[in-house]
C-alpha cells in the first residue's frame, strides 16, 4: 500500500478550511486539485493515501493503536514503558482526558474522511491515459467505504463524534457541530454498506495485483456485520450505565432502553455475509492428514500463513505489514529477539484438553487458586515421561536432538511430537491450538527447548528491558521459521483483519441471542471446534450456557487478533472483572524448571474503571467549545 508522499497539501489544514482557499494562497511549486486528479499516478496515489488509516493487524493493532496489547490475554513487557508509553499507560489506569494516543483515531480519521470526499468531488476519467468512467466510479465507491469504515473504527472507540455526509463548507453555520448519537451513525453506515455491497466487486482475484486489499462488496459485508454485533451488545444496547446522557442537542448519546430486534438485525447481517462469502469461495483454512482426517495443527497454523489473496479465510485485509517487528518482540530473547509479548495464565488455562474438556473450571476468589477439573486428566503435579506425539505434519521439534519427527504411522499419516518428554504436566494432553498459540517453558523454538526461569536463556536478564514476564510467550501468527539472528524475516505480506473463523462466531453469538441455541448456532461453533481438533459442544445447552460456551470459544479462537478480546470484554461489560487487579503467571523468578512451574502474580496491577469503556474526548478538542460532550464518566 503506498503512502500518499509527494502531495504538499496539508490535510490537517483541509479538513477545517475551505479547499479553494487555501489553494488559492498555496506556494507556486505546490500541487493543484486540477494537476492531481488530471493526472492518473497522482490520482491513484491519492486513493492510496486515503487507505492507510486501515491498520495493520500486528504492529499498529499492537503497539500503535494497543488494542491487542491493553486485553487480558497479552502482557507486553512493562520494561518497555518509554517505547510503548500509550497502550502500557491504558493497561495501569495512566490514561486522562489530555493523554495521547499514537493511533490519533479523533484526529487522523477525519483527514482521510475529508480526503475521500475530496476523491469523490474531484476525480474525474482520463480516458487518453487508460482511465475509464468505470474505474473512476469504483474508485469512488472504495472512498465511500473507507468514509463508512472510518466513522466506525470512531464510534467504535468514542461512543459518538460529529459527523458529515459529505464535504464541510466552511461556512456552513453548523460546522462546529457536536457529536451524533451512536445509533444514527450505526445506521448511516449500515445503509452505506448495504448500497456498496450491490456496487463493489467481491473479489479482485482475476484482476492486476495492484487490487491486493483494496474494497469489496465481501468487505462492506464484513464491516457492517461486525458493527450490527457491537450495536446489538450490551455495552451500547440500553445500558443502565448511559442512562439520561445526551449529547449538545439534548438527543440520547446511546439507545435508552434494550432492544432485542438489535440481536437479529446483526444474526441476520452476519447469515447475509456468510452466503456471500462462500459464494465468493470464502470457507475455514482447512489442511488434511493422508487418511483424510483434518490436521488441525496445520489448520490452525496455515489461517496466519496463507497469502492473502491465496487464502481462503481472509475476508478483509491490509495488503501490507510491519511484520518485522511483531517479530522480533515475539521471538524469545535466547533466540535475539525482544521476547517480551509475554501470555496471562487465565489464556493458557482456557485452553481445552484434546478430548475438548476444560481442565480449569473456575478460581477460588478472584482469579486465586484454580478449580481443577479432574476428569479431564489435568493436573499441575510433576513432568511428563513420554512425548506428546499426535498426528499431524505441524513439525515443531525440527532440528531438536532425539525429537520424534516425522515417523509415518501404519495408516500412512504423518506424527510428530507436540510436547518432550520432561514437559510440565500442566502443558501436556492440550488441544492443538494450544500448542500453535503459546510458547511455554520447554517448548520448542527454532531447535532448542525455551527457558524461562531466572537464569535461562529466555528468562529474566536485570541489566535488559527484554523477557518474558510472564512465563509464556505469544507462539500465534510467530513465523516458525524465522531467524532473528541471521537476519531472515517472518513470511507474512498481509494482515488479515476479518476472517472467516471470527465470522461464524459472530454469527453464532447474534442467533443465539436472537433465537436461543439453534442448529445453525451449534453448526457454527462446531465447525471452529472441528477444524481445532475438538468434538462438537454438548447438545442441550440452553442460551445462557451456549452463551459461556461461546464466549469461551472466542477467547481462544481469536486470541491476539485484530483487538478481538479487547472489544469482546468491553461490549460484554466484563473488563472491569478481566482487566483489574493483578494477573497471573508462572514464577519466573525461580532459578530452575522445577521451582518455576509454579503459579504466581506476575507484573503491575492492572487498572481498569467504568470509564474506560470508551476512550475520552481529547481535551484540546474539548477546550475549542464546539459543542462537544466528553465520554461518560470522564468529566
Amino acid at each position: 500500500m503506498k503512502l500518499f508522499k509527494y502531495i504538499t497539501i496539508a490535510f490537517s489544514s483541509l479538513f477545517m478550511c475551505g479547499c479553494s482557499d487555501y489553494l488559492d494562497n498555496a506556494p507556486d511549486d505546490t500541487l493543484t486539485m486540477e494537476m492531481v486528479f488530471n493526472d492518473r499516478t497522482r490520482t491513484e496515489d491519492w486513493l492510496s493515501g486515503v487507505y492507510n488509516r486501515i491498520p495493520d493487524n500486528y504492529w499498529d493493532l499492537l503497539k500503535v493503536w494497543g488494542y491487542d496489547s491493553m486485553g487480558d490475554d497479552l502482557d507486553p513487557s512493562q520494561r518497555w514503558y518509554q517505547w510503548w508509553g500509550n497502550s502500557l499507560n491504558f493497561i495501569i489506569g495512566q490514561w486522562f482526558t489530555s493523554s495521547t494516543w499514537d493511533a490519533a483515531i479523533w484526529s487522523a480519521n477525519p483527514i482521510r474522511i475529508r480526503s475521500a470526499y475530496l476523491f469523490i468531488e474531484n476525480a474525474h476519467a482520463l480516458p487518453d491515459q487508460g482511465v475509464s468512467e468505470a474505474k473512476i466510479e469504483r474508485m469512488k465507491d472504495e472512498c465511500r467505504f473507507l468514509i463508512a469504515y472510518y466513522y466506525w473504527q470512531m464510534i467504535e472507540a468514542y461512543g459518538s463524534v460529529p459527523f458529515f455526509d459529505g464535504l464541510a463548507d466552511v461556512n456552513d453555520p453548523n460546522l462546529m457541530r457536536g457529536q451524533m448519537p451512536f445509533d444514527e451513525m450505526v445506521d448511516w453506515i449500515d445503509a452505506q454498506l448495504v448500497d456498496l455491497s450491490k456496487k463493489l466487486p467481491a473479489s479482485y482475484l482475476n484482476e492486476s495485483t495492484q487490487f491486493y486489499g483494496r474494497a469489496t462488496s465481501i468487505m462492506c459485508l464484513a464491516v457492517r456485520a461486525r458493527m450490527l454485533l457491537f450495536a446489538a451488545s450490551p455495552l451500547v444496547n440500553g445500558n443502565e450505565w448511559y442512562a439520561g446522557f445526551k449529547n449538545y442537542d439534548g438527543k440520547f448519546r446511546f439507545s435508552q432502553t434494550y432492544d432485542p430486534a438489535k440481536w437479529k438485525r446483526a444474526a441476520d447481517a452476519n447469515r447475509e455475509l456468510i452466503e456471500a462469502a462462500h459464494a465468493a469461495g470464502h470457507d475455514l483454512v482447512r489442511e488434511y492428514n493422508a487418511d483424510g482426517s483434518i490436521d488441525p495443527f496445520m489448520s490452525c497454523y496455515n489461517v496466519f500463513f496463507l497469502r492473502g489473496d491465496q487464502n481462503p479465510e481472509a475476508l478483509f485485509i491490509r495488503s501490507d505489514c510491519n511484520f518485522s517487528e511483531f517479530e522480533k518482540h515475539a521471538t524469545p530473547r535466547g533466540a535475539s529477539g525482544n521476547g517480551g509479548l509475554g501470555v496471562y495464565q487465565t489464556l493458557v488455562d482456557a485452553f481445552a484438553m484434546k478430548d475438548g474438556s476444560l481442565p480449569i473450571t473456575g478460581y477460588d476468589g478472584n482469579y486465586g487458586k484454580p478449580i481443577i477439573n479432574k476428569e479431564s486428566g489435568y493436573t499441575e503435579r510433576g513432568f511428563s515421561a513420554q512425548k506428546d506425539i499426535r498426528k499431524t505434519k505441524y513439525n515443531l521439534y525440527r532440528n531438536c536432538p532425539g525429537a520424534t519427527v516425522d515417523s509415518v504411522g501404519a495408516d500412512g499419516c504423518t506424527y510428530n511430537q507436540v510436547a518432550a518428554s520432561g514437559t510440565y504436566n500442566m502443558y501436556v494432553g492440550r488441544e492443538p491450538r494450544f500448542y500453535a498459540s503459546i510458547n511455554f517453558n520447554g517448548q520448542q523454538w527454532r531447535g532448542r527447548q525455551l527457558e524461562f526461569w531466572q537464569g535461562g536463556k529466555d528468562g529474566i536478564n536485570v541489566s535488559k528491558v527484554d523477557y518474558c514476564c510472564t512465563g509464556y510467550l505469544l507462539r500465534k501468527t510467530a513465523d516458525e521459521g524465522v531467524d532473528v539472528i541471521n537476519g531472515k524475516g517472518g513470511m507474512k505480506e498481509a494482515s488479515i483483519l476479518f476472517r472467516v473463523g471470527s465470522l461464524y462466531l459472530d454469527y453464532a453469538e447474534a442467533l443465539n441471542e436472537a433465537e436461543g441455541p439453534v442448529d445453525d448456532v451449534y453448526k457454527y461453533v462446531d465447525a471452529i471446534r472441528k477444524r481445532a481438533g475438538l468434538p462438537g459442544l454438548a447438545k442441550g445447552l440452553d442460551k445462557d450456557k451456549m452463551r459461556e460456551r461461546i464466549q469461551h470459544e472466542r477467547q481462544i479462537e481469536l486470541a491476539f487478533e485484530a483487538g478481538h478480546r479487547y472489544f469482546d470484554c468491553h461490549r460484554w461489560k466484563i473488563a472491569e472483572k478481566t482487566d483489574n487487579g493483578y494477573m497471573h503467571g508462572m514464577n519466573i523468578t525461580a532459578t530452575n524448571k522445577v521451582d518455576y512451574s509454579k503459579r504466581s502474580t506476575v507484573g503491575d496491577s492492572r487498572v481498569f474503571e467504568k470509564k474506560h469503556y470508551l476512550f475520552p474526548i481529547p481535551q484540546s478538542e474539548m477546550d475549542k467549545q464546539i459543542g462537544l460532550v466528553q465520554s461518560p464518566y470522564w468529566e
